[in-house]
C-alpha cells in the first residue's frame, strides 16, 4: 500500500469511528478523489484493532470494575452500578446484532447511495441539533432504566443505515431521555466496543474465508495511527461538548451532507 493511503485511511478511521460524523460518509469519498485501489479486509481489520484499542484503553478502569461486578453479580453478590451498566451495554447492543443480521443484505444492496448517505447526515444531524438543544438533562449513564437502554440500543440499528453514525445516533436517544452531554457520549463509547468486536471479527471472518497477503508493515502503522487518533478523539471530545455542546458537530453534518447531495447529484 501507498503510506499516504496507510496515513490518510487511519486518520479518517480514527477520527470518525467516534465523533458523531458518520464514517460511511467520510470514507465513500476516498475513492472518489484518490486513485488507489481497495485497501483489503486485512488493513480494514487492523484499523478496527485500533480503535477498539483506543476505547478500551480509555475506559480501562470502567470495563475492569464493569466485569469485576458482573462477575460477582453472576456468583449471587449482588447487583451494583457497575455491573448494571455492563448489563446495560450488553442489553443495548442486541438489536444492532439482530437487524444488522437480518437485513444485511438489504443495506450492502441498496443504501450505501450517496443520496441516503447525504439524507442521512442532514436529517440526523439536525435531530441531534434538536436532542442536545431542547432535550439534554443531567443524568448519567449509570442512571439509566430499561426502557432508556432499550431506546439507544434500537436507535443504535439505525446506524446500518449510511451516514447515520453509530456514535451521532446513540448519543442522539441518550439526549433524548434525558441524558447529560457527557453522560450521553461516555455510554456512546461503552456501546462502540462490542459493536467494533463484532464489525472486526465478521472481517476477520471474511480473511480467512479469502486469504491475501499481508503487508504486515502497512497493517502495524495503521493499527498504531489509527488507535492514537481515536484515543484523542475521544478524550478531546468529551472536552468539547462540556463547553460547545453537539451543535458544532450538527452544522459539519448538514454543510457536509448538503455538499454530498450537491456534489453527487446536481
Amino acid at each position: 500500500m501507498d503510506w499516504l493511503q496507510v496515513v490518510i485511511l487511519a486518520v479518517i478511521q480514527g477520527i470518525t469511528e467516534f465523533l458523531p460524523i458518520s464514517s460511511s460518509a467520510h470514507l465513500i469519498l476516498v475513492p472518489v478523489f484518490t486513485p488507489w485501489e481497495d485497501q483489503g479486509l486485512a488493513f480494514d481489520v487492523a484499523l478496527h484493532l485500533g480503535s477498539l484499542s483506543a476505547v478500551i484503553l480509555y475506559f480501562r478502569h470502567e470495563i475492569i470494575r464493569m466485569v469485576v461486578s458482573s462477575v460477582a453479580a453472576l456468583r449471587g453478590k449482588g447487583v451494583d452500578e457497575d455491573a448494571r451498566l455492563g448489563f446495560w451495554v450488553a442489553l443495548a447492543t442486541l438489536p444492532v446484532c439482530i437487524i444488522g443480521f437480518l437485513g444485511r443484505d438489504l443495506i450492502a444492496d441498496h443504501m450505501r447511495s450517496t443520496l441516503i448517505i447525504g439524507l442521512s447526515l442532514v436529517a440526523f444531524g439536525l435531530l441531534l441539533g434538536y436532542a442536545d438543544w431542547k432535550k439534554r438533562g443531567t443524568r448519567s449513564e449509570y442512571s439509566m432504566n430499561l426502557k432508556d437502554v432499550l431506546i439507544i440500543g434500537f436507535a443504535q440499528a439505525l446506524a446500518l443505515i449510511p451516514g447515520t453514525s453509530r456514535s451521532g445516533i446513540t448519543i442522539t436517544a441518550a439526549l433524548l431521555v434525558g441524558m447529560s452531554r457527557e453522560g450521553a457520549a461516555r455510554f456512546s463509547f461503552l456501546l462502540s466496543i462490542p459493536v467494533i468486536v463484532l464489525a472486526g471479527g465478521l472481517e476477520a471472518v471474511g480473511l480467512l474465508s479469502d486469504p491475501q497477503a499481508i503487508d504486515w508493515p502497512a497493517m502495524i502503522v495503521g493499527t498504531l495511527l489509527s488507535g492514537i487518533i481515536a484515543y484523542l478523539c475521544i478524550h478531546y471530545f468529551l472536552v468539547v461538548i462540556k463547553k460547545l455542546g453537539m451543535q458544532p458537530f450538527v452544522v459539519y453534518r448538514v454543510v457536509f451532507g448538503l455538499w454530498l447531495l450537491w456534489f453527487f447529484h446536481f
